[in-house]
């Protein structure tokens, strides 16, 4: 179970993000119901998951980089810190910001604004518990470059963009043919406060852990 816990993490992690609307599937609902299509539905998703993973692997390079640079106790606090100004910061003005992508958009700007929106959420630093974690328990470190680890951190965002493709996925489709905008606009939990939440709490477990 030791070893299975992180993947299982990261498969709930991809649920979570597919689950949150401002991840990209209700901006792929409002394309097929513009252009009355069921197709560019699905289609719009590859993108949109394909920016989200790319995020999320930017976000591992960037604090790997920083890692080769500073012990691990620190990255880990310096990590718990940003997260939790940044989960602060999002629960009081993040959701003000929001990429503007025109319904004429095509693939690339799908993937644009997927990209620009999860790293504007903090959608890889949410996973750095997780990383951190797996990757001192492979007798790895985030920082290591050595190609197991490299390795494991593709499969582990691999793992994640499924999850998050499938649910996003079943999410979409179901507001295109069931429910539709008009109620999702009015009925629908707003996830701002959770997924601040959520990046709050991950914080807090970085600083307790390291």
């Amino acid at each position: 179970m030791g070893e299975l816990w992180p993947w299982i993490a990261m498969l709930g992690l991809g649920a979570f993000h597919g689950i949150n609307p401002a991840m990209g599937w209700l901006f792929a609902v409002a394309l097929g119901l513009h252009r009355g299509q069921r197709q560019v539905v699905l289609l719009s998703l590859i993108p949109l998951a394909l920016g989200h993973a790319l995020a999320i692997g930017a976000t591992l390079a960037v604090v790997a980089l920083v890692g080769r640079m500073l012990d691990p106790g620190i990255l880990g606090v310096g990590a718990g810190v940003l997260l939790i100004g940044w989960g602060g910061y999002h629960a009081v003005r993040g959701h003000r910001y929001r990429l503007q992508v025109g319904m004429q958009t095509g693939m690339a700007g799908l993937l644009l604004w997927s990209f620009v929106m999860a790293l504007a959420h903090g959608a890889g630093l949410m996973l750095l518990p997780v990383f951190m974690a797996w990757l001192d328990s492979q007798q790895g470190h985030l920082s290591a470059a050595s190609f197991p680890t490299l390795l494991l951190a593709v499969a582990g965002v691999a793992v994640h963009t499924l999850a998050m493709f499938t649910v996003a996925g079943v999410s979409a489709v179901a507001a295109y043919e069931w429910v539709g905008l008009a109620v999702l606009r009015h009925g629908w939990v707003n996830l701002d406060w959770l997924w601040s939440a959520a990046l709050i709490g991950v914080g807090v477990v970085l600083l307790v852990t390291f």
